[in-house]
């Protein structure tokens, strides 16, 4: 990454020219199937996919080389090496001595684990002998974890992967997975006199003939988009390849001139900012004056292997962008973008201001990242060999499918993703689990085309190329510092897919006002908090352009936490930045290009 030093007070921003990058290397185009491969290529190709397939798309190669340079490291380490002798000692004295006295009560506490657990929250945890396994599970997982870190030499990606691996197998044999040690499912199970074994063999054999015979499945049929999800009224107002825009209905009598243009992450379907009626973000835009339009991605199949970067900035955000404007007759509009649609707006807007296009009046990136050096766990197998090794499989569908997503998600959380389901619906046997408006959501997952995911996982991930001034529009580099439109940015306290210090860091690239938000929740959870959603706080500050940086715990520490949701902050903003009161705008053009083609939520949301 470039030094990009701040000014102290108000002094002006150094505009010296910068250091020229040192250029990446870049890899040559992968092959796939639709190109031209030799006999050794395509063998050699086909081998990766199947291994791809069988490692639900990790590497080998990374934990082996991560496990080498662990391994070697401790092995001439024999401090520590004592150091874990006598902690595994120490543990096992206090495993010992709680089975032989049979106490009863809380287990000690994890310090490293998240806390509070949940797998063992329950009252018969608490007694003898649950309580001891617990306790010998948990000194278990703290145990490896101090054998994975802390090792002089070993590199910290490596010393992360390994931490991250360890807890993993060890989750693997936590007593709440097995029905014998689990006190829920014994309690249930004389309860029921093992009915909930007979409900669990069911549920698993549909999951089985699920996951053999393909399809989508909704996660509930108590939603439905269109009924009670994705329900705002609007238009689809525009359709090309690949997307459809929807212009919502205004509720007021005048709207502020500039309209809002939301680019949501294409990884998921766009109505998580239009969930239900209560937690709406458009529906709360709209009432409160402004238009909004939402960009719904096409759920790309084999035929759109070769859509690119940037075709989703040209069909996407540019077409959305002349759209929005031609209908509203506004010089300008509000840009905001979520997650993947961030980072993709914020090349977008580079490139807009690189060529003195000034049509955003503000940029707003929700969860967004630009810099990819701590973007959480995902980092932990992001390099070489995992990015070659995701690419073969894809060249055999041309896309990535939303099975493979969810699946290095869930990694991320096994304990909530894998383990508690497991132990729900196989062990407890319960098929009418609580579901609600994201979980449904969160079900309706969409493919990832060859291309774009490529480039993605490429030039952002691997190389870093937007922050490092390489990632280049029209064969030109573009720069975030280039943007000049003030913008408002949302980090969410618990987010593991863009840590909120890893979106705190656009501070470090952006020459412009900017206000900063960290509110509670995770990553899609933090950014649906509607007014009135209990035990919701948020922090805010502004950075104006001529402010020195503050790093991210200094900024936590001087912001005073906000009960609430962070959703009028935002309209206040906006409403800031907006010009006059203007009359309602057709939903449309009332002819033409733009003339509206059917109802809201549109065609692409339905497709699977």
């Amino acid at each position: 990454m470039l030094d990009r030093p701040k000014k102290n007070g108000a002094a002006p921003k150094d505009k010296t020219p910068r250091p020229t990058p040192v250029p990446v290397k870049e890899r040559a185009p992968h092959k796939t199937k639709k190109a031209s491969l030799s006999l050794y290529e395509a063998l050699d190709q086909s081998v990766h996919a199947s291994v791809a397939k069988t490692m639900s798309g990790l590497a080998p190669s990374v934990l082996g080389e991560a496990w080498m340079d662990w391994a070697v490291h401790l092995a001439v380490s024999p401090g520590k090496q004592l150091h874990l002798m006598e902690n595994a000692m120490r543990n096992a004295q206090t495993v010992w001595t709680q089975a032989l006295s049979g106490q009863t009560g809380a287990p000690e506490c994890d310090k490293t684990a998240p806390s509070p657990d949940r797998r063992f929250a329950s009252d018969e945890w608490k007694k003898y002998p649950f309580n001891m396994m617990t306790n010998a599970h948990l000194l278990n997982w703290q145990w490896w974890q101090d054998a994975m870190t802390d090792i002089h030499g070993v590199a910290k990606p490596h010393e992360d992967l390994m931490a991250f691996v360890a807890g993993m197998m060890v989750d693997m044999t936590a007593p709440s997975n097995f029905p014998t040690t689990n006190p829920d499912v014994i309690t249930a199970t004389v309860n029921e006199k093992g009915q909930n074994f007979v409900r669990g063999v069911q549920n698993l054999k549909n999951d089985l003939d699920q996951k053999i015979n393909g399809g989508h499945v909704p996660v509930s049929k108590e939603f439905e988009v269109g009924r009670n999800l994705a329900t705002t009224p609007g238009k689809v107002v525009f359709r090309n390849d690949l997307i459809e825009l929807i212009q919502y209905a205004p509720t007021t009598e005048t709207v502020h001139s500039e309209p809002i243009l939301i680019v949501p992450a294409w990884i998921m379907k766009y109505y998580i900012l239009d969930l239900s009626q209560q937690n709406s973000l458009v529906r709360f835009l709209v009432e409160q004056g402004f238009t909004v339009f939402m960009i719904s991605w096409k759920n790309p199949d084999a035929s759109d292997r070769n859509l690119g970067m940037e075709d989703y900035r040209k069909l996407g955000i540019m077409d959305a962008t002349d759209a929005a404007l031609t209908i509203t007759n506004a010089p300008k509009l509000h840009a905001v973008g979520y997650c993947l649609g961030g980072t993709l707006l914020s090349i977008a807007a580079s490139a807009m201001a690189r060529d003195g296009d000034d049509r955003f009046a503000t940029v707003t990136f929700l969860a967004a990242q630009i810099d990819f050096t701590e973007a959480g766990p995902l980092r932990l197998f992001i390099n070489e060999s995992e990015v070659t090794m995701i690419e073969d499989m894809m060249a055999e569908t041309g896309y990535l499918s939303s099975d493979q997503m969810a699946g290095a998600f869930a990694l991320l959380r096994a304990r909530d993703l894998i383990w508690a389901p497991a132990i729900r619906d196989y062990l407890l046997g319960k098929t009418d689990s609580h579901t609600f408006d994201l979980m449904a959501w969160n079900a309706d997952a969409t493919r990832m085309p060859y291309r774009m995911h490529s480039q993605y996982l490429r030039k952002l991930f691997l190389n870093n190329d937007l922050a490092e001034g390489r990632y280049k529009v029209g064969k030109k580099a573009v720069s975030v510092s280039d943007i000049r439109a003030p913008i408002f940015a949302v980090g969410t306290e618990q987010d593991q897919v863009a840590p909120w210090h890893s979106v705190y860091k656009l501070h470090l690239f952006v020459d412009t006002d900017m206000t900063f938000v960290l509110t509670s929740g995770g990553h899609n959870a933090g950014i649906v908090s509607e007014p009135g959603h209990k035990n919701r706080y948020f922090r805010i500050a502004v950075t104006p352009s001529d402010a020195p940086f503050r790093d991210p715990d200094d900024w936590l520490a001087s912001s005073t936490p906000k009960d609430g949701s962070w959703w009028p902050e935002f309209t206040k903003w906006l409403a800031k930045h907006s010009g006059n009161r203007a009359d309602l705008p057709h939903l449309g053009a009332r002819s033409g290009h733009y003339a509206a083609l059917c109802d809201a939520p549109g065609t692409y949301v339905m497709q699977t």
